[in-house]
């Protein structure tokens, strides 16, 4: 997530300049042919051209409309996750006591039965963030050529290549046992597996008089919400913005790109001898602004790909922990994770 109120000149040449490559050659070519070569008929009215670039406008913005839609759903479910931790831990400290048993067990029994449920919670929030990275096939980072390598990099620099450090510290064996690290890790989908384990722990738990029907229903209940949340964002990284949605407003791009220097040749030839050559700055300026919303939509469908513009999962993961470790009453605290280059991950 980027936190900086405002992109800057540099940040947007860094991100877009390469496309330049292209865009002044071709948008030159035209131009030159016809004021040069002496090539008149290379020109169409701009009519038709406006036309065109209004309906590929209104697909371009439908895209991103999409794509910001399926970002800030992921939002709003990261959301629900820290609600329904801060309740998991609120109601396992609450729940889990010795009021239900006989024969009373020590409080440090107590306290350790409540840090394994919500040890093992934490354990959840960073294994889930690990599997939501999981390259996907339609995902940048797993394209060839110039795409794959600028992705790989803009993860390396300003992504989760920042935060390795702290993603290591975060891991899923310094929050339950070793033999329980050992047999999840060997389940295709851990995270799942997480919160089954936390059922089970609950049966044990009521079997042994720590928590009575109704707290096992109520803890249950929460857990269910685990699930659901795992689930939605599951959905948004295994089930991607529709290729005809994204891949088509590309294909319309290119194509007013294309046309676009023998629309605007044309009309500034209107201008005079120097006017001429005024086609070529504005054909690129405006090439340049649809290439760039179409990257926007483009970089903000998979909001779990460990670039920039994802949710901060990392973030909000320790911000749980940290509420979560001091409702147990520890003081030794790790850092939250602050962002870097602008850059919250």
């Amino acid at each position: 997530m980027i936190i900086r109120k405002n992109y800057t000149l540099g940040s947007i040449l860094r991100s877009t300049s390469h496309h330049f490559v292209w865009l002044i050659p071709w948008a030159s070519t035209v131009p030159l042919l016809y004021n040069v070569v002496g090539w008149d008929w290379l020109s169409i009215p701009w009519l038709p051209m406006a036309v065109v670039g209004t309906a590929v406008a209104f697909y371009v913005g439908f895209k991103n409309n999409s794509a910001y839609e399926r970002m800030w759903e992921a939002r709003k479910i990261w959301g629900a996750i820290v609600n329904s931790s801060r309740t998991w831990g609120s109601s396992v400290k609450g729940f889990v006591t010795n009021h239900f048993r006989d024969q009373k067990v020590s409080d440090e029994e107590i306290h350790q039965v409540r840090k394994r449920l919500i040890y093992r919670h934490i354990g959840w929030l960073y294994t889930l963030r690990k599997q939501l990275l999981v390259v996907q096939l339609w995902e940048h980072a797993n394209q060839n050529g110039p795409v794959g390598t600028l992705a790989a990099r803009r993860q390396e620099r300003f992504g989760i290549g920042q935060v390795e450090e702290e993603a290591e510290a975060s891991d899923l064996k310094n929050y339950v046992s070793a033999e329980e690290h050992t047999t999840l890790t060997q389940r295709k989908n851990t995270a799942t597996q997480l919160i089954d384990r936390q059922a089970e722990d609950l049966r044990e738990l009521h079997s042994q008089g720590l928590i009575d029907d109704f707290r096992h229903m109520e803890l249950q209940k929460i857990l269910n919400d685990f699930y659901v949340h795992q689930g939605k964002c599951e959905r948004i990284k295994k089930f991607p913005l529709p290729r005809q949605y994204s891949n088509m407003s590309f294909v319309f791009i290119c194509i007013f790109i294309f046309l676009m220097p023998f629309g605007l040749t044309n009309e500034f030839a209107e201008l005079g001898q120097w006017g001429r050559w005024l086609a070529i700055p504005f054909t690129v300026l405006l090439s340049w602004v649809f290439v760039m919303m179409e990257l926007v939509g483009d970089y903000s469908e998979n909001p779990f790909q460990g670039m920039a513009h994802d949710i901060p999962m990392l973030s909000l993961s320790r911000t749980i922990e940290i509420d979560l470790r001091e409702m147990l009453g520890e003081t030794e605290l790790p850092a939250p994770i602050e962002a870097k280059g602008n850059v919250l991950m």
